[in-house]
């Protein structure tokens, strides 16, 4: 299936393809502000539709997650990082999605604050 995000102001947006089976609610530092339910999916399956200079980048800790997001409106969309395995991935912030009912999908806790 195809879905369709983008930030609150239209700056970036995406489609991304894939069947959504779950998110991950993390709480480290940032993704506990930011409030984000994050779904993975391979990086060739994130298309953006605007140009990638359109996204800020933002690294903390390791500096191995860039998390993108838009310097107008301030939403992060998705971030950037690579899977244990070394594969390119993409972490789509499933709130920036259009038609997705949250309710319907598991969200499983990851404790990002204790790596």
């Amino acid at each position: 299936m195809t879905y369709h995000g983008s930030c609150h102001c239209g700056r970036i947006a995406f489609e991304v393809e894939g069947e959504i089976q779950g998110a991950m609610s993390c709480n480290c530092s940032i993704c506990q502000r930011k409030g984000a339910l994050m779904w993975f999916v391979p990086r060739d399956a994130l298309r953006l539709l605007t140009p990638d200079e359109n996204a800020s980048t933002y690294t903390f800790n390791k500096h191995v997650i860039k998390h993108r997001f838009c310097p107008v409106c301030g939403m992060h969309p998705y971030g950037e990082g690579t899977d244990p395995k070394g594969q390119a991935t993409a972490a789509i912030n499933l709130r920036c999605l259009e038609d997705v009912d949250l309710a319907t999908i598991p969200v499983t806790a990851f404790d990002g604050r204790s790596r």
